[in-house]
């Protein structure tokens, strides 16, 4: 009898979008709570029905409850992982992030998220059901870092169900990510960048590899730049835009039976460059002179070039291309660095391992970190680690530093030691330059205070006591 309701009072109405409880005909108590409003623009009433009044009750705070912290899960379409996931990066990724951002979804999406968690209800989705998968990933052979960019991918979609109330949860924030070690990368020793430059000068676009390898360019900043884009005047580079690699559709139908990239009539359906993607990676370098040199003789070849092919050549304003002009496809670069790097006798590395001694040789010569950060196109927030991911403390500089250290606590002559490096390098200024930088000491009585420029040195030995006899010494390589 204690679930029999009562005769309701007079003007018992509840105010408009008030939640509901009532008796129906049908035995049962329901519930209906209001939380938010349809596509069309009526409210969007929740229902609920349970066997007592104190059932239904506990039910409508619940949602009531859930209504007012995360929302309550949007009506309408009932979206499966791959359902969701396919729609989320054809019509919402697909339109507003770049090329190389939606090819990376897309790997993510079709080849691993689908396979692997597509038929799971998207708000059925468990943390612990995204943990699996990734351990199967890596089980099955792909990588941490692979695992790592599903992860993302997924957590990026998943994030955007949320705020489009298809979910209240993301499960992926909750879930742990694949762990990533970060490779240390060794970059190439002084010697070894020699080998590289002495072996590029024997081929076509020599200076394509000397601005890899001394002014620490992405490959596709290299491949981006146009002639309009180096002042041989003011000895600077412009990095304005990055070449993007071409996707190929066919051109003859698919009639040759062959993938796309391969038809003999394919046409690209990508544009060729994209702007760079963030402001500091929008830049000025300077250009040592001798790299000029070279890039006026790369200038006058290209002109060569272009004579012989006269109506087959593509006039687009390219530094670097193709024998016909057109720009030159990262894939076929990357197999030519590779080629070099077989010539030249040196160690298996990536392309991008350039970019890495080129901040090395950066940080042995001294550059401030401004200026590091500014060549190498480091956004300020993010530059600190970008350092101590790029640029690598060889031997030769730990020495230095020691040496620094024990002249400043005991005044001592750094030690003389040999060469670990193979002697000097073609660093940014394409010169041979000392391995070791000169270290500026100003001797005050019998106290050695060493410094890196000389001005400091020349400073404090200008406010040295007038009756301290006082010198200047300069060490370089460990000698005085």
């Amino acid at each position: 009898m204690a679930n029999t309701p009562k005769s309701k009072p007079l003007n018992s109405r509840q105010p408009k979008g008030a939640s509901s409880i009532y008796f129906g005909k049908d035995g049962r108590w329901h519930g209906r709570v209001t939380v938010g409003v349809k596509d069309d623009g009526t409210p969007d009433r929740r229902h609920v029905g349970r066997k007592t009044r104190a059932e239904v009750t506990k039910a409508v705070r619940e949602l009531e409850k859930q209504r007012d912290s995360t929302g309550v899960r949007k009506a309408g379409q009932t979206w499966t992982v791959a359902t969701w996931l396919t729609h989320w990066v054809e019509n919402i990724a697909a339109p507003n992030v770049g090329e190389n951002t939606i090819d990376g979804y897309r790997v993510a999406v079709y080849h691993h998220l689908i396979p692997g968690l597509g038929a799971h209800r998207l708000e059925k989705l468990e943390p612990e059901h995204m943990e699996r998968f990734y351990r199967k990933m890596q089980a099955g052979g792909s990588a941490a870092g692979t695992a790592h960019q599903a992860h993302r991918t997924v957590n990026t979609a998943l994030n955007e169900a949320v705020r489009r109330r298809h979910l209240t949860l993301n499960p992926a924030s909750i879930a742990k990510a694949p762990k990533v070690e970060e490779e240390e990368v060794e970059p190439y020793s002084l010697e070894e960048i020699q080998h590289l430059l002495l072996e590029a000068a024997k081929h076509r676009d020599h200076a394509r590899w000397v601005i890899a390898l001394a002014l620490g360019l992405r490959q596709g900043e290299v491949l981006g730049l146009k002639w309009e884009d180096v002042d041989f005047e003011e000895g600077v580079l412009f990095v304005r835009r990055n070449r993007l690699r071409p996707r190929y559709k066919h051109g003859c139908g698919n009639k040759c039976g062959r993938k796309p990239g391969y038809c003999p009539q394919k046409i690209n359906t990508r544009r060729e460059t994209k702007d760079t993607k963030t402001r500091a990676g929008k830049r000025t370098i300077g250009i040592p002179e001798q790299l000029l040199t070279l890039l006026r003789r790369h200038k006058e070849e290209q002109a060569r070039e272009r004579a012989l092919a006269r109506d087959l050549w593509a006039e687009k304003g390219y530094v670097f291309t193709s024998p016909t002009g057109e720009p030159l496809n990262p894939n076929t670069d990357h197999h030519k660095w590779k080629d070099l790097l077989k010539a030249a006798g040196v160690r298996e590395g990536r392309l991008h391992d350039a970019r890495h001694t080129a901040a090395t040789v950066l940080l042995i010569l001294g550059v401030p970190e401004a200026v590091v950060d500014r060549i190498m196109g480091w956004e300020p927030g993010k530059s600190a680690r970008m350092r101590r991911r790029y640029q690598h403390l060889t031997g030769q500089v730990l020495q230095q530093t020691a040496a620094k250290v024990g002249a400043l606590i005991w005044g001592t002559t750094p030690s003389e030691r040999p060469s670990t490096t193979g002697g000097p390098v073609l660093g940014p200024s394409l010169n041979p330059a000392p391995a070791d930088p000169a270290v500026y000491v100003a001797r005050l009585g019998e106290r050695c205070i060493p410094f890196l420029h000389r001005e400091h040195a020349d400073t404090v030995v200008s406010q040295g006591a007038p009756t301290t006899p006082t010198t200047r010494q300069r060490w370089r390589n460990g000698t005085g």
